[in-house]
Formats: C-alpha cells, sequence, structure tokens
C-alpha cells in the first residue's frame, strides 16, 4: 500500500516552521457540481498508513481514512466554489476562490503551506511550496485531497436524490455518457456548470 511521504513537511520543521498545511482541491473537471479545497494540518511526525493520492483510493478506502485524518489532524477545514461562481469567474480563479475559503476556515494560524500544482498570486502566505503531483509526494497534501474528495462526493451523493435522473451518485458530475444523455433529454439543472457545456447543449 503507498503511502505518501512527509519530507517536505520534515525540510520545513527543520527550517524553523511549526504548523506546516498541506492544500489540495478536487472537482475542476465535471460539468456539475462545485469545486472543493481542504488544508489540513498534521502532526509533526505523523504518517498515517495509505494516505495518497485520493485518486488511486477506492471509495470505502477514502472514507475509512478521512476519518482518521480528522480525529489526528490539528486542524482541517474545507472550502468551496459553486457552478454558478464558476459560471461567473471561470474554473481557475473558483478554485482560488475555493482555497482562499479553506484558509479562512481554520482556527489555527499557518506557519508553511504545501499546496498541490496551482501557483497563484492568492495566496497570502510567504512561506508556500507548489508541489507538482503533490497528493502523491507529500503526505499532508495527500491528506487534503482525501478530505475534499470525500466531503464533495458525499455532496453529490446528497443532490442525487434531488435530481436522480442524473446519476450523481454514480458520477459525481463529471461528463459520463449517462450523465450527457441524460444532460440532452431532461436539460439542465442548477449544480450544472453552463460554461461547461457549450459545444454539448449550446448552453449560455
Amino acid at each position: 500500500m503507498k503511502t505518501a511521504a512527509i519530507d517536505y513537511e520534515n525540510n520545513l520543521y527543520a527550517q524553523g516552521f511549526f504548523n506546516v498545511g498541506g492544500m489540495d482541491e478536487v472537482g475542476r473537471g465535471p460539468l456539475a457540481g462545485p469545486v472543493t479545497a481542504c488544508v489540513v494540518i498534521l502532526p509533526q511526525n505523523l504518517q498515517i498508513q495509505g494516505v495518497y493520492d485520493s485518486k488511486t483510493l477506492s471509495s470505502k478506502k477514502r472514507e475509512e481514512l478521512a476519518g482518521i485524518i480528522k480525529e489526528s489532524a490539528i486542524d482541517y477545514a474545507l472550502g468551496w466554489a459553486d457552478a454558478a461562481l464558476i459560471d461567473e469567474i471561470n474554473i481557475l480563479q473558483a478554485t482560488y476562490v475555493a482555497m482562499s475559503r479553506a484558509l479562512e476556515g481554520l482556527n489555527t494560524p499557518l506557519d508553511a503551506l504545501l499546496i498541490d500544482g496551482l501557483k497563484g498570486k492568492w495566496i497570502p502566505k510567504k512561506h508556500c511550496m507548489f508541489i507538482k503531483r503533490g497528493d502523491s509526494a507529500s503526505h499532508s497534501i495527500a491528506a487534503a485531497s482525501i478530505l475534499a474528495k470525500v466531503a464533495r462526493d458525499a455532496l453529490m451523493q446528497e443532490w442525487h436524490s434531488k435530481y436522480p435522473q442524473y446519476g450523481f451518485d454514480t458520477n459525481k458530475g463529471y461528463g459520463s455518457v449517462k450523465h450527457i444523455e441524460a444532460i440532452r433529454t431532461y436539460g439542465l439543472c442548477p449544480l450544472h456548470r453552463r460554461s461547461f457545456l457549450t459545444k454539448i447543449i449550446g448552453a449560455k
């Protein structure tokens, strides 16, 4: 079982930083639903077996690890940007908003932050490190990716009860063949990102 390393975190601790957070986001690509960000601060030297890129884990394993991460974390917070905001300011800027909201949700001051991939001037921290494929290279980023994925999947499961025709319980808003067929049959619901669908049904 793969487990993300704590080398990046340990390097920052060695430089004198205390509360080191990891941040990741999920849901940039779906046709429906929010983009979701999470930031996690784990205790120094903690390495939870199996915490790795959430995309490589089963739903059951993600949920199991999410419980352990929440119990173990010094602090964590989620941030969201819904479909309306994505359509208004574009997915990249909405992702930055979700990340900023996650940071604002923390109750513990951050000393340093590890972020998966996305660089941007929106980051309000001087001591940030952007790590390519960070969700498999940094333990705290991997933990954040798991919490974000579990939270977003749970929300899409809830929305399925209101809009069952789209199959959000299985596709989580992504563009599966059945989801696209449902859009063409039933049109759009408030969860859909209209800016993502112009080539499918000419939505504006």
